[in-house]
């Protein structure tokens, strides 16, 4: 079966404010490259086998167009986003307006709690690993480990380039993964080594260009251009890399994940193959 991924396309796409580091409304996107961007990637991953389907953009919501926020999927639950900076928020009824049309159930969390999707939460194995602090909170996570009845492990982040999970950690299959290990604190560089079996080192130069902000599709990996040395690894691994420019998107403070949202389970989720 196609691996299916949500994707909206960057109509209304640019640097209108500034959430995170990477943001400064004096370097703003180039809007035909990024149309053209975006669209490379949705070939490379249609290529890859993927089937794409995409949400309706909308004006005013320019970070609409990074679809691994609205959601955490499990099976057919989506568990849905509350985004920390009001900038956002407006996307959330047109994400639960689509994942609801497209025969999702839909959960949402209590009140006051952040959560940022897939961007803070990616399985590795029967194990939920969880990003908190900077964009979403801790015990958001535990009402998710409750509802879909799984281990989850909060994961500090610490550098504020590195706000979401997804930039810094990139699970593979069930038992490997990549990671920028100072974007965690020591707790969670240490947990990170116990608990995933082949955890392959990001260098600075290559975190800096999205290097773990991969999408899988399979054994196939697309990042970014610029990130030579982790494609050689993943090359010694047996997966096949591809890569395409996102500079305008990296300017956001996204790239090749950010703009994908998987609909029927990450290849490294031990629950996507199960009965």
């Amino acid at each position: 079966m196609a691996a299916r991924i949500l994707m909206c396309p960057p109509d209304y796409y640019g640097i209108e404010y500034e959430i995170n580091p990477w943001m400064d409304r004096r370097r703003p996107a180039d809007h035909a490259a990024a149309v053209q961007q975006w669209n490379a990637l949705r070939r490379l991953l249609s290529d890859a086998s993927a089937a794409i389907e995409t949400i309706t953009p909308q004006p005013g919501l320019p970070d609409m167009v990074f679809t691994a926020n609205a959601a955490m999927v499990f099976r057919k639950l989506a568990v849905l986003s509350h985004f920390r900076h009001p900038q956002r928020q407006g996307e959330e009824q047109h994400f639960a307006a689509w994942l609801e049309a497209h025969g999702f159930e839909l959960l949402r969390l209590p009140g006051g709690i952040y959560f940022e999707g897939a961007g803070d939460a990616l399985f590795c194995g029967e194990t939920l690993f969880a990003g908190y602090r900077i964009r979403s909170d801790a015990r958001g996570h535990q009402h998710v480990a409750e509802r879909i009845g799984c281990r989850v492990i909060p994961l500090e982040l610490v550098d504020p380039y590195y706000y979401h999970l997804d930039t810094c950690f990139c699970p593979l299959d069930r038992t490997t993964a990549a990671y920028y290990p100072p974007a965690f604190d020591a707790y969670g560089q240490r947990v990170l080594r116990e608990m995933v079996p082949e955890l392959i080192e990001v260098v600075e130069e290559e975190a800096r260009r999205f290097a773990c902000n991969a999408v899988v599709v399979g054994r196939t990996v697309v990042t970014n251009a610029g990130c030579p040395r982790l494609h050689a690894a993943l090359q010694q691994r047996g997966f096949a890399t591809r890569e395409t420019p996102l500079d305008e998107f990296v300017k956001a403070g996204g790239s090749a994940k950010c703009l994908t949202l998987r609909l029927d389970g990450e290849e490294a989720a031990a629950w996507k193959d199960a009965p």
